[in-house]
């Protein structure tokens, strides 16, 4: 396996699992993953959230953990990196709102790297217009941006998750196990017992 260097996008208030669980897969597969928060740099910490889904209309929302981001956003370069992931929660929703932030994910599309979105990660995508002819899924509520924004909406369960090319999606953390797998797949990562 040869080892892929990742920039992971979080934030204050992204949801706990999005951000704590794939990081931790990638390093424990070897991987190196640099988690970034604009304006934060390594060593500062974002707070998470934890959404669970308790049968009422939508998520619920608790305050989660603390993550230490372990890179400084104003030190990335793109080129340096071989793949993106973003996580989901309340933090894209400002994240968006970043022209860098939007700077750095068109110019991965630009270049064809690999791309994770996970949740309402795929708010970022929609305001960087990188959807657009796509298929991919979301959380059920961020359907309409993705339309808007010109990708094809895949509604599927919330532990599965959609592959396009070098383009992957899934609607929430109960779907880590599909998106995670798939995702090292498009990365070329193999994992033998």
């Amino acid at each position: 396996m040869s080892q892929q260097k990742i920039l992971f996008l979080t934030g204050d208030y992204a949801e706990d699992y999005e951000t704590m669980v794939p990081f931790q897969m990638m390093q424990m597969i070897g991987h190196t993953i640099h988690a970034v928060c604009p304006d934060k740099s390594a060593g500062d910490k974002i707070i998470t959230a934890i959404h669970d889904f308790e049968g009422d209309q939508t998520y619920s929302e608790k305050r989660g953990h603390y993550f230490v981001l372990n890179a400084s956003f104003s030190d990335v370069q793109v080129s340096s990196y071989d793949a993106l992931m973003i996580a989901g929660g309340r933090a894209p929703e400002y994240l968006r709102l970043n022209a860098k932030v939007i700077d750095m994910v068109k110019q991965f599309v630009a270049a064809g790297k690999p791309i994770a979105a996970i949740c309402h990660g795929i708010q970022i995508l929609t305001a960087a217009d990188a959807v657009r002819g796509r298929t991919l899924t979301a959380y059920p509520a961020v359907a309409p941006e993705v339309t808007l924004a010109g990708g094809n909406y895949a509604a599927v369960n919330i532990d599965e998750a959609v592959t396009d090319g070098n383009l992957v999606t899934a609607p929430a953390w109960p779907a880590h196990p599909q998106w995670v797998a798939a995702f090292l797949k498009v990365l070329g990562t193999s994992i033998q017992l």
